[in-house]
């Protein structure tokens, strides 16, 4: 892509916010019982950034998932606060994006509360011109729709914007929707699986963000 990205789109869980071990927690505190002797993390790890009930359905083979869904959710909240932190370099690029007029905005397959719990926490909020949550969508990623609408709220062009993200539902629903899927080095997938999956760069720092968006002076 030569022309500068005009704006970023990020996924949450695993991408600017290290959700990772809270979320691995959570579903072995709801899955207790109900899955075979052995199961982990490697068995959790490969489905995260799909929505919540797919992955208790896949995990446990129940259709009625409410149970479940609940006590991951009620963990999840009782934790959230002690096991959450940014990852490296999130706030100062967001802000440096942001002043340099670059539209921002989170494509997530969270639920709208848990996801502005988090982005108020470290204050990213603000920052956020558009938030699409799971409750805002009829189908989530990798379904072009929502990155498809978080362009359509700023009024972003896709051949200018950057879905950015730790998952192959993130760099699916990038090239559905015609925006530059760049995936994170730091996800627990790995790099070799979001290449895979269709990312025109695996970033291995948060500032490389802003060469891209072609803001002078930073370092790649």
């Amino acid at each position: 892509m030569t022309n500068a990205l005009k704006a970023v789109l990020f996924d949450l869980d695993g991408t600017i916010v290290d959700t990772n071990e809270l979320i691995i927690q959570s579903f072995l505190h709801a899955l207790k019982g109900k899955v075979p002797e052995g199961f982990g993390r490697d068995h959790i790890i490969p489905s995260m950034g799909q929505p919540l009930k797919d992955q208790l359905q896949q995990f446990s083979g129940l259709e009625d998932v409410a149970e479940l869904t609940q006590a991951y959710r009620e963990y999840n909240y009782l934790k959230h606060d002690e096991m959450v932190s940014l990852f490296p370099g999130v706030a100062e690029v967001v802000k440096r994006l942001k002043e340099h007029g670059i539209k921002l905005g989170v494509v997530t397959t969270k639920m709208r509360p848990t996801t502005e719990r988090a982005l108020r926490m470290f204050g990213l909020f603000e920052h956020m011109d558009t938030i699409v949550t799971l409750d805002d969508v009829e189908h989530a990623k990798p379904h072009p729709e929502p990155v498809l609408k978080a362009m359509e709220a700023i009024g972003a062009e896709p051949e200018a914007t950057a879905m950015v993200g730790d998952s192959t539902v993130d760099m699916q629903s990038a090239l559905r929707a015609g925006a530059m899927p760049i995936g994170v080095a730091w996800s627990l997938k790995g790099e070799a699986v979001l290449w895979d999956a269709g990312a025109e760069q695996v970033i291995e720092r948060m500032e490389e963000l802003l060469a891209l968006c072609g803001i002078e002076g930073a370092k790649a």
